[in-house]
Parts: C-alpha cells; structure tokens; sequence
C-alpha cells in the first residue's frame, strides 16, 4: 500500500510540476509580469528583483519541468525531492500570503491557461505539498526507470528542450495563445456582458484615521453616527463583496487628446495597430522597423496607429528620435502587455477582429491585403 501511494504521489507531483512548467514556458514574458506583481513593493517589496524577472522567469518555468521529469524517471530522487519541497513550500507561504491579505488577484501557475483565485491556488500548493511529503518520507521508494547513462541523457535532452522553447517564443510569440486577444477574437464581443450574467456586489466604505491607524467603517454604522469619536476622515471607497461576471477583454480603451477613439478604430475594415505598453522599455531593433511597415500598409489602405501607456513627452522623444509619422494613442499598460508580449509589436485587425498578431522580429510576416 506504501508503494501504491508513493508512486502515485510521484506520477501525480511530476505530471503536474510539467503540466504548468511548460503552461509558463510557452509564455514566459508573461511570467515575469507576474514575478513584477509580485515584487512590487505593496507586495513583497523587492522592487530590486524587478529587472532580473524575466530571467528569474526562465529559471523557474525551466526547473519546474526538468523537475518532474526527473521525479517521474527517479533521477537523483534525493535532491529532486528535497527541491520540489523547498518550491512548494516557498510557493505555498506566497500564495497565502497573497490570498490572506488580498495583493495578487492570480497567482499565474498555469498561465492564462487556467486562472485560479489566490486562495484555489494556495489550496491546490496544499494538495502539492501533502504529496509532496509522501514522497519525502519514502524517497527510498522512487527508483529509477533507466540506467545512469540514458537518464543523464533524457534529463539534459529536457533541459536542452527547454531552453530552446524559452528562446524561440521570447524571439517570436507564445506558441499557443491563451489569452483573450488571441487571433479571430472580436474584440467587441469580448467586452460585451451576457443578458442575465451576474453583477458585482460592492459595499460603501468610509476609511477614518482611528487612534493613528486608518480603518474601514461600513456606510451603514457611519450613517448610525457609530464613528469612533476624535476620527479623522480619510477617503470613501467600494469594497467588492461579491464578484461577478467579468467579460474576457476589460479595460480596453484608444484615447488621445482626452477623446475615446475605440469604437471609430474597431469600425475600420483594416488597422494595424503597433503596441508599445512603454516606450522606454522597448527595443531599439523593432522601434527601427515601424516606419517602414506603416508606409507600406498605408499604401494599401490601413489606418495605423500606435498604442501605448507612456506620457505625451515621452512619445514625442520617441517619435522623433525613430522618424515616426504615424499617431501614438493612449491606453492602460497592463491591457497592452496582456495583448502582445513584444515590445513592440503589430496587430492587424478587421473591423475590430484581431486577424494577426506579429513580434517585431517577424515583422516582414505582416499580410498586407
């Protein structure tokens, strides 16, 4: 019975550790945007980390599956154990701390493949690691499949895999997009909300400076004159209670000038949009190619403009530096990187449909009809 459980245990945590190593190794700049939440200072506060993320990223997405190959094929079973236990500790108290005090809405295991809410993800680190010590106290159980020389060689075939994936869609794109800007997506569609879907709950509080620490008060006691005397008023807020329905494209808006440009841009028959969530983070080798695609593309009839979240100054230095003649329009940050993972990149819509989506190393791969 020991052996049963043990094996199954293995099948199980390696299955599971591949599964979700190669969900973030398709995607590993989305990742590392992940890692940034997480690091930021309302958070973990190291904000110090932030610029190695996405090599931070790469590591772990690349350990999580050579690590359950090697479970699976009881390689080094000692130190492959004693690895997956320190991982899931450590990725337990973070999901937990996460959920607890409510600082990252998804913990991004599975990528946007699967999206867990902080407290389904600490649950799920829970189950990992119940199984997880199964296998602890019963290393001497996890024998290996092979000989020393074919899994030496299986292991550094994985890794070798691996390493290769995390290069080729960091250079190109995620090999399968699971997020809600995938190609044939109508972008209208995905941010209308079904008949009878249900609403948000959200409750009316007051925030009062109490004794030195600021505190929440539900609207009904501060209408039941229940403030705590000598408190200092500090702001009004709605706290979600209850979620509901949240439409798959949300926060997507073309603005420039202080007017909405969404709906005129969805309505073009052919655009090509060139995303850019911050210009001072985007490479120079792609900034190049821009113009010269947007004279094209105006030759055969597109609207083409720019989208970023960077300030008007920044756009102007920008436009001028790389002789830029199209429009740079505004829009959230976070929407940007969650439409493409290059910076910058192409996406060619028809009448609001996304019809391509281009890194900027492929840029020459744009249909142009």
């Amino acid at each position: 019975m020991k052996n049963i459980i043990t094996q199954f245990s293995r099948a199980f945590v390696g299955l599971l550790f591949i599964i979700s190593g190669l969900i973030k190794l398709n995607d590993p700049m989305g990742f590392s945007y992940k890692l940034e939440e997480y690091f930021n200072a309302n958070v973990l506060n190291m904000e110090f980390l932030i610029p190695y993320a996405l090599i931070i990223a790469c590591f772990v997405v690349i350990f999580e599956v050579v690590l359950g190959i090697m479970l699976l094929i009881g390689f080094k079973p000692k130190f492959t154990v004693w690895s997956l236990l320190a991982m899931i500790v450590f990725f337990t108290f973070l999901t937990f701390y996460s959920a607890y005090f409510n600082k990252v809405s998804d913990c991004g295991c599975f990528g946007d493949a699967l999206k867990l809410t902080p407290w389904e993800s600490f649950t799920k680190d829970i189950v990992l690691l119940f199984f997880i010590v199964i296998l602890f106290f019963n290393q001497k159980l996890i024998n290996p499949l092979f000989g020393k020389t074919p899994m030496n060689l299986t292991v550094f075939a994985v890794y070798s895999l691996c390493l290769f994936m995390a290069f080729y869609v960091l250079q190109h794109l995620p090999l399968v997009d699971f997020r809600a800007y995938k190609v044939g997506t109508d972008i209208r569609k995905g941010m209308e909300i079904p008949e009878g879907a249900q609403k948000s709950v959200y409750e009316m509080v007051f925030i009062y400076k109490v004794n030195g620490v600021e505190t929440e008060i539900p609207y009904d006691d501060v209408m039941a004159n229940k403030v705590p005397e000598g408190a200092e008023f500090i702001d009004r807020k709605d706290k979600l209670i209850t979620q509901g329905y949240v439409t798959p494209i949300h926060d997507f808006a073309i603005e420039k000038d202080g007017s909405d440009y969404t709906d005129s841009v969805l309505d073009e028959p052919k655009a090509i949009l060139f995303i850019t969530y911050d210009l001072k983070k985007s490479k120079k080798k792609g900034m190049k190619k821009l113009e010269e695609l947007h004279k094209k593309a105006l030759e055969k009839g597109y609207l083409v403009i720019g989208m970023t979240g960077s300030d008007t100054e920044t756009i102007e230095q920008f436009k001028s530096e790389y002789e830029l003649t199209f429009d740079y329009y505004l829009c959230d940050p976070t929407t940007l990187k969650t439409i493409e993972r290059a910076n910058p990149s192409i996406v060619v819509l028809e009448k609001g449909v996304i019809t391509q989506k281009v890194h900027f190393n492929d840029i020459d791969k744009v249909n142009l009809k």
